[in-house]
């Protein structure tokens, strides 16, 4: 039995890191590393930044797929964070939802 969950364990923590590599491929393809890093600022703020400031919030991977679709200006200062209008309603969801899970 114990070899048995030690093997569920270990193939689950190989799906869930190869989702969250697939996740970080999606944001790379869809230029959000062009300005964000996951742990410093670059043009935009860090992606663990955005994560820290929505934590909790019921309702913040629709408001951050919807920021990631349209655009937002003066919310992490006076950069404006241009519309990105190729990232499907799908894939925005799903950056909203990876973005969330990164603290």
């Amino acid at each position: 039995m114990k070899k048995v969950l030690i093997g569920v364990v270990a193939a689950s923590t190989l799906l869930l890191t190869g989702v969250a590599q697939a996740n970080a491929d999606l944001a790379k393809s869809s230029g959000c590393l062009n300005c964000h890093n996951v742990d410093t600022k670059l043009v935009g703020p860090s992606l663990k930044d955005v994560a820290a400031k929505y934590a909790g919030q019921a309702d913040a991977a629709t408001y951050l797929a919807g920021k990631i679709k349209n655009g937002s200006k003066d919310v992490w200062g006076p950069i404006p964070m241009p519309p990105n209008t190729t990232v499907s309603d799908e894939n925005a969801k799903v950056l909203a939802d990876f973005i969330l899970t990164l603290k």
